[in-house]
């Protein structure tokens, strides 16, 4: 099995928490701290900020923008975030890994009728077919998180050896400038950065990687550590409530959503940018399609039932 050692680390108190009624606090709003990714999948908590769905709800909220999803774990294992955004593979390691936790509420709903991460290679490149990618170097945003085994198990089921890949750690501003200079052969994009890429004269969309994994799956998820859960239930059902309100509001106000995006990221969302769509319900069959690609290519010892990660 391969796991990194800032995933042990960053997962050493991984997750808890479940979805309830919503609750106004009576007195002084309460103080969180969230931590997320500014992609288009981490984007439900900005938008509850600009929206006022925190402020409703009874809560004053501290946003923190993180690059990678290991250190956003580490954060919420050292009590720095009350909640953070994770995407799942993070969390299928960390119940491998024995650690016990329940995700708060869902994020980003990955679906091949509206990819928002693929494979882009230069426009010049010869590489056209997943036979193609073997013996070559693919850059992702975190060794051995989702991209990765997406791509090995895209570039597997379509004809390619994914086993003599090599894989690179790079930020999408990074992979964005080094596929088009050829000093990777791919790499795995998403919103809002894959817009850009799709646009750009140098650069070309080569494949859904995603695919490899599901046509529809929960690609990323909230959390929080156990022990604040444990001691604060109520708080959990009132942000599980909020990121539900969030996820429907979002998913029928992409207009709106953008330009708070764009905020956030300081990255142009355009019109024909296709948007993440967000989970409005915890379903665990789009949870465990993860975790049989996360048991195949070695990020887990063995494939569990979903219905685990659900409280009960």
């Amino acid at each position: 099995m391969r796991t990194p050692s800032s995933l042990v680390l960053a997962l050493a108190f991984a997750v808890a928490g479940f979805p309830g009624t919503s609750a106004r606090a009576a007195d002084a709003p309460t103080p969180l701290r969230v931590a997320t990714t500014a992609v288009d999948s981490g984007a439900e908590v900005y938008y509850a900020q600009d929206m006022g769905f925190f402020k409703k709800a009874g809560f004053e909220v501290e946003i923190t923008s993180v690059s990678s999803g290991p250190t956003i774990a580490a954060g919420v294992a050292s009590g720095a975030f009350e909640f953070a955004q994770v995407n799942v593979p993070s969390l299928v390691s960390a119940h491998d890994k024995g650690v016990a936790f329940s995700m708060v509420a869902p994020a980003g709903l990955y679906s091949d009728k509206a990819v928002t991460t693929a494979l882009v290679v230069a426009k010049n490149s010869p590489l056209r077919t997943a036979k193609d990618l073997s013996g070559k170097t693919i850059a992702v945003n975190a060794l051995l998180g989702i991209q990765q085994i997406a791509a090995e198990a895209w570039i597997d089921k379509n004809g390619g050896d994914s086993t003599t890949v090599k894989f690179v750690e790079l930020s999408i501003s990074q992979e964005l400038a080094a596929i088009p200079a050829g000093r990777i052969d791919a790499g795995v994009i998403t919103q809002p950065g894959l817009d850009g890429a799709a646009h750009d004269p140098t650069m070309s969309v080569m494949a859904p990687i995603y695919n490899g994994i599901a046509n529809t799956f929960l690609v990323s998820a909230w959390m929080g550590s156990s022990q604040y859960v444990k001691d604060h239930p109520d708080i959990v059902k009132r942000f599980a409530d909020v990121i539900l309100e969030t996820a429907r509001w979002a998913n029928t106000h992409q207009a709106q959503s953008a330009k708070i995006l764009e905020k956030y990221t300081q990255l142009a969302i355009g019109p024909t940018t296709t948007r993440v769509r967000y989970a409005e319900t915890f379903n665990p069959s789009d949870v465990q399609p993860v975790i049989d690609v996360s048991a195949k290519y070695g990020l887990i010892k063995k494939s569990f039932p979903a219905a685990d990660f659900y409280a009960k």
